[in-house]
């Protein structure tokens, strides 16, 4: 979370936010500080990873949708790994803004989140359980004119603001026995079986795993099962049962924004 001193860890209980001296993921420090109430805390995304993994197309209907499209190899045929900019990051509450030369189709995707905890390298099917810290939603903003006409995802899903991620991070549950559901302005758009994946996030860290090293703090997005479409002027949630709901309003940048001035 946001402080007068700089980013802060802290642990939500019961409505409120308890200031900790440290990271969870390098021991178990102490409270410092009172506790603040849940609505007056500024909460960023919940960790800023030091390698941003991201999980496509992992969802049967949503790659049977892609293939249909066009999409070339879109059912995968073993777990493959992807890569996000930490750029993209925003948190709980900051607005998605969508760039005013983006046309056709701005697209959520909500996902679920590992945020791993232990150094991994070589896991096996068991220690990939082991090795997660935790849980927490991401939204997996996309232009996708901008998908198809480039070589490469460099600003389709990774410009600023494209990647909300929190509200914070859910240390016991099994995320595979959620649901997640996607709402905007209220109105669900689309809800799936959180765990009905085609590989499971251990499958993705032991194939991972087997050719680099995971470290804690590190994040593996796992895909979505379907997309709403966002407008400048919506709120999207991205809510996962067991975890936490991740809400963003969206907005389309100004003219000047993001330029740098002297």
């Amino acid at each position: 979370m946001s402080t007068q001193a700089g980013p802060a860890w802290g642990r939500v209980e019961e409505g409120t936010v308890l200031l900790l001296d440290g990271s969870p993921l390098e021991g178990e420090p102490a409270p410092t500080g009172p506790a603040l109430s849940l609505e007056e805390a500024r909460l960023l995304p919940p960790v800023v990873p030091g390698v941003f993994y991201a999980v496509g197309l992992n969802y049967k209907d949503h790659a049977a949708h892609a293939l249909a499209h066009g999409y070339p190899g879109a059912v995968p045929e073993r777990p493959e790994v992807g890569y996000r900019a930490n750029n993209a990051l925003t948190g709980h509450g900051a607005p998605i803004v969508k760039p005013a030369e983006v046309t056709g189709r701005f697209e959520a995707e909500g996902e679920v989140v590992a945020v791993i905890g232990r150094t991994l390298r070589h896991a096996t099917y068991e220690q990939a359980r082991a090795g997660v810290f935790g849980w927490t939603v991401g939204n997996d903003v996309s232009a996708r004119e901008w998908q198809h006409a480039d070589r490469s995802f460099w600003r389709s899903k990774n410009s600023d603001t494209f990647k909300p991620m929190g509200p914070w991070i859910e240390t016991d549950v099994d995320p595979l026995a959620q649901t997640t559901t996607m709402r905007v302005n209220g109105e669900t758009r689309k809800a799936f079986a959180t765990g009905d994946m085609i590989f499971d996030p251990y499958e993705y860290i032991v194939e991972a795993t087997r050719h680099l090293t995971m470290h804690p703090g590190d994040v593996l997005w796992m895909g979505a099962d379907g997309t709403c479409q966002l407008e400048p002027g919506d709120t999207v949630d991205i809510e996962i049962s067991g975890i936490g709901t991740l809400s963003n309003p969206v907005r389309l940048s100004h003219p000047d924004e993001g330029r740098s001035h002297e």
